[in-house]
């Protein structure tokens, strides 16, 4: 992931201290809202679900909860992106990555539809809207809306080839993205202090594959980096790529 100007972060960090304490989490309570099986078939093309969350958000274990859920659906990704803000105030997040934090504030400088800036729990859909994680009603509808839009299609062969084949209107890089698929973190202080939270495919790293201008392209599956070695599951992200890497989702699938 490209690292943004100084000036960048410095404005990223202003924007997260406003979320963060004029107006602390933002989030609902989750609306009992059932999510299910979709009833797409299982060949579907998934839509993109990126969930900033922190341990140290008394708001997020509804969301944490309601993505564990939706990775049960064939037609949704989820990755969950624990973010680095929070970890001053008591609790340092286990999962927590800059990297993660400087996706959300490319999101934030680039414009989601919905509820756009830095904040926690938010869910961003395929890299175009925002909105409150633990809100499941907006969410499912969210979600409802991508998976209806046309994608680029993404195939791997048994011996490892990755072929993407659509149009394009500009440049995307293909990335490969390390999950640890389910984590149970004991939180011992800060706002969740003494509860158990099980947090899913969570964000361990990720390295571009190659770069895809559209027509059909095949690729290698790479080989896994040192610091994935302890991901259960990897996922090919297909990403426009624009300046800060929070470019719009064009596709997505699971790798295994």
């Amino acid at each position: 992931m490209k690292t943004l100007p100084i000036l960048a972060v410095v404005g990223g960090l202003a924007i997260a201290a406003a979320f963060a304490f004029d107006a602390p989490h933002g989030p609902a309570p989750i609306v009992d809202t059932p999510v299910g099986l979709p009833l797409s078939q299982t060949d579907a093309a998934p839509a993109v679900l990126e969930l900033f969350t922190s341990q140290s958000c008394s708001s997020c274990p509804p969301a944490d909860a309601l993505a564990e859920e939706l990775a049960q659906r064939v037609d949704v990704i989820v990755i969950s992106r624990p973010v680095t803000y929070w970890n001053r105030i008591g609790w340092e997040d286990t999962l927590s990555s800059e990297d993660n934090t400087e996706l959300q504030r490319g999101y934030a400088r680039r414009g989601l539809e919905g509820r756009n800036g830095v904040y926690t729990p938010q869910a961003v859909i395929d890299g175009r809207s925002g909105v409150v994680g633990s809100r499941s009603g907006d969410v499912t509808g969210l979600l409802e809306q991508a998976i209806l839009r046309p994608r680029p299609s993404i195939t791997i062969t048994a011996d490892g080839q990755i072929t993407v084949d659509g149009a394009a209107s500009s440049t995307a890089r293909l990335s490969i993205v390390a999950v640890d698929a389910s984590e149970t973190v004991s939180i011992a202080s800060g706002e969740n202090r003494n509860r158990s939270v099980t947090y899913t495919n969570s964000w361990l790293g990720e390295d571009t594959i190659g770069v895809w201008a559209g027509g059909k392209k095949s690729y290698t599956v790479p080989e896994i980096l040192p610091e994935q070695a302890r991901a259960d599951r990897h996922a090919l992200i297909l990403r426009e790529d624009l300046p800060g890497g929070a470019g719009p989702v064009l596709a997505g699938r699971w790798l295994n």
